[in-house]
């Protein structure tokens, strides 16, 4: 009977742990996975193929824009699930900087690190993203708004090709975590680039080949969210959060 209880009790564990892990939206290594599946591996050309099917909002962020059909489903009802998805997803306590029932509007802003990292001649980047990601509800559908503005960088001014050929002491690029206020390294330096000033949609481009994985990547993420979120509003995140109980 004990041995029963305790398998019972394992099995619970394990179908919890997975719930926690099938509700993140995508790491980086998975994201660039998925990317290249979808978009191969050769990014500039990637990049230019996605950028002649997209186009910039009025303050020039790349903006994608669904609207999801949940037939049958009231607000409040889209609202608890919508609510219960971010809640689960983003670990951030500050990720959902709006959640007004009423209004029938939740608003998620949450960091991606990482997506993407070229070493150029003298510098290292790293790109992280942070999408905004509204989520506004209707009876019967909602409408998922996705935007991002600028590419976020971690400039590694000792880490090119360079720098590490003179001096191999000054490889900080493993620093590349540090939390934003931390400003203890000299050769780091954080920089915004704006999506529309750099390459597809700027042909000569020094940080193109940057540039362009961070494009492809950022593409890839909206559709993972998109997706996630549909899912969320047609089956629940583990599948039976119905109100058959």
């Amino acid at each position: 009977m004990k041995k029963n209880v305790f398998l019972l009790i394992l099995l619970a564990c394990m179908f919890c742990g997975n719930t926690v892990v099938e509700a993140q939206v995508m790491k980086a290594a998975d994201l660039e996975k998925y990317a290249k599946q979808k978009y191969g591996d050769k990014w500039l050309d990637a990049a230019k193929n996605l950028a002649s099917t997209l186009t910039l909002d009025k303050n020039e962020s790349l903006t994608y824009q669904q609207v999801i059909e949940a037939p049958g489903k009231t607000k409040q009802q889209l609202y608890v699930a919508l609510n219960y998805w971010a809640t689960a997803t983003f670990k951030d306590n500050n990720a959902i900087t709006l959640n007004d029932k009423d209004a029938g509007c939740i608003i998620i802003s949450s960091t991606i690190k990482n997506i993407a990292e070229h070493m150029g001649t003298i510098s290292k980047y790293s790109v992280s993203i942070t999408p905004i990601i509204r989520l506004d509800i209707k009876d019967g559908k909602i409408r998922v708004t996705y935007t991002v503005q600028n590419y976020d960088i971690l400039d590694d001014i000792s880490g090119g090709w360079f720098g590490i050929a003179t001096d191999d002491k000054n490889k900080s690029y493993a620093d590349a975590k540090r939390k934003a206020d931390d400003k203890t390294n000299p050769n780091l330096w954080d920089e915004q680039w704006e999506i529309a000033r750099h390459y597809p949609f700027v042909e000569k481009d020094s940080k193109k080949r940057t540039c362009a994985k961070a494009l492809v990547m950022t593409h890839a993420y909206s559709n993972a969210i998109m997706d996630k979120v549909e899912e969320a509003v047609k089956n629940g995140i583990v599948g039976n959060d119905d109100d058959e109980w």
